[in-house]
């Protein structure tokens, strides 16, 4: 391997490294991982994260336009209702561990 490709790989390594730094930035506040729980089981709409959660807003909101601006998740709109789903499969792969591990015992 020459000089050349050992800096692409490191710039590569980097790269990702950073981008799993912030999504575990993002997993490390306790509303925003239960937000994706929920949103991980299936879409749900603004009031139904709101009931089964009791996280109300404004903490909601701000918690789920981080969520979006991570590209997280996605929404939809239907009538006056915002549905909100998973978009990240690397956020729902590790969700996964974190459930293995912490949830189903």
């Amino acid at each position: 391997m020459n000089t050349l490709d050992i800096n692409i790989n490191l710039k590569k390594m980097q790269a990702s490294a950073d981008d799993a730094c912030r999504l575990m930035k993002v997993l490390s506040n306790r509303d925003r991982m239960m937000l994706l729980c929920q949103i991980g089981q299936g879409e749900k709409c603004v009031s139904e994260l709101e009931e089964c959660l009791d996280i109300h807003q404004p903490t909601l909101s701000q918690q789920l336009t981080v969520l979006r601006n991570e590209k997280l998740v996605e929404t939809r709109r239907e009538g006056k209702q915002i549905y909100y789903s998973l978009s990240s499969h690397v956020a729902l792969a590790v969700m996964d561990v974190l459930y293995q591990n912490y949830c189903s015992k």
